[in-house]
């Protein structure tokens, strides 16, 4: 089934049921009022929002309305927790690569994982706010997953068993802001913007056949400014799954319901630079550093500048049929300066 928040006033939304081509949609109140309720009882009311589903999908929604994807918020407008992988070492590889240093080896066995910010999260088409543009505004185009209660040491049957939704997020991150800041090795911070997450959460057998192995085989869509720029297979070249993500997060703690574990940037092992863009046949990037990081390489210097005010990043998702699966994460980088000028910008650029 596929599931949204609808923005309504309050900080955590009214969770509706989508239909499967996200024509329209159902609230649930005498379900569930909000996506975290539902998750915190799970078992007894899944069935019940499945029913809902069932009947949308039938054209037999008694409160049907329209859905409209510049209405929601992320599914989770907060979470508990947000922690966010780098499951993909080609990722991690072209890091290195660029200033000439090596992975370790223990890279390839245990995986990266921050802690993210996690109260205040963005809908999927608010603007990607920032004070200054030197910051280093740029994308980071992810598959996350919203779990279930996890205990502490779960094996990897348990951790994939707790994978109840599966989403898309952008992790943005501040780059010029990233070198000081992990110099005090402490971590990230400053350099990790707020997070949007693509309108829709789905659960893992909606996904059939494209999800297996805990893994999302699917091409992930990134357009800058319109233009094509991304489209890895966010289940190739993926070297930890996300049980193995799950696993990793739940080893010293138990997880509440509603955790939510992002993937790290969908990258897939090619060429070079001449061969990696779509332009050039490849399936490109899903952030601007990895690009800055072939013309580093090949180059000695990057010339492609971060995200700047005023552009759009688009990110989105496509089953075998060319229908969207998520929705859209569709965000326009702004001058940060009120919570008011946020809704007078979506205003703006939902209006006919």
């Amino acid at each position: 089934m596929k599931l949204a928040t609808l923005k309504n006033g309050s900080r955590d939304g009214a969770l509706v049921v989508v239909d499967r081509k996200l024509h329209v949609c159902q609230r649930v109140p005498a379900i569930a009022p909000t996506l975290q309720y539902a998750l915190d009882h799970w078992d007894a009311l899944a069935p019940r929002l499945q029913t809902v589903y069932e009947e949308l999908n039938a054209g037999l929604g008694a409160g049907a309305e329209p859905f409209i994807e510049s209405d929601c918020h992320s599914p989770l407008p907060r979470a508990y927790q947000w922690a966010d992988g780098s499951a993909y070492i080609n990722h991690v590889e072209l890091v290195r690569k660029a200033r000439n240093a090596e992975v370790p080896a223990s890279f390839y066995t245990d995986p990266l994982m921050y802690q993210g910010g996690t109260d205040a999260f963005v809908g999927p088409w608010d603007p990607i706010y920032a004070l200054d543009e030197a910051w280093g505004i740029d994308l980071e185009a992810e598959v996350a997953v919203i779990t279930g209660d996890v205990p502490m040491g779960v094996d990897l049957a348990g951790a994939a068993a707790a994978i109840r939704l599966v989403m898309l997020v952008n992790d943005v991150s501040l780059r010029n802001l990233i070198p000081n800041e992990l110099a005090k090795g402490f971590g990230f911070f400053q350099s990790k913007a707020a997070s949007a997450f693509s309108p829709i959460a789905v659960t893992p057998d909606e996904l059939q056949d494209a999800w297996q192995d805990s893994k999302l085989r699917l091409p992930l869509h990134v357009a800058i400014n319109t233009l094509p720029f991304g489209k890895p297979n966010a289940g190739e070249d993926m070297t930890f799954n996300f049980a193995q993500l799950v696993a990793h997060a739940a080893r010293t703690r138990e997880l509440a319901a509603g955790t939510i574990i992002g993937s790290g940037t969908v990258s897939n092992k090619q060429g070079n630079l001449h061969g990696s863009s779509i332009d050039h046949g490849g399936v490109g990037y899903c952030c601007l550093a990895e690009l800055r990081m072939y013309e580093t390489i090949e180059k000695g210097a990057p010339t492609t500048p971060f995200l700047r005010f005023g552009d759009n990043v688009r990110i989105e998702m496509f089953d075998a049929d060319g229908a969207s699966i998520f929705g859209a994460i569709d965000q326009d980088v702004a001058r940060y300066q009120s919570t008011t000028a946020a809704a007078d910008h979506l205003t703006r650029k939902s209006a006919p």
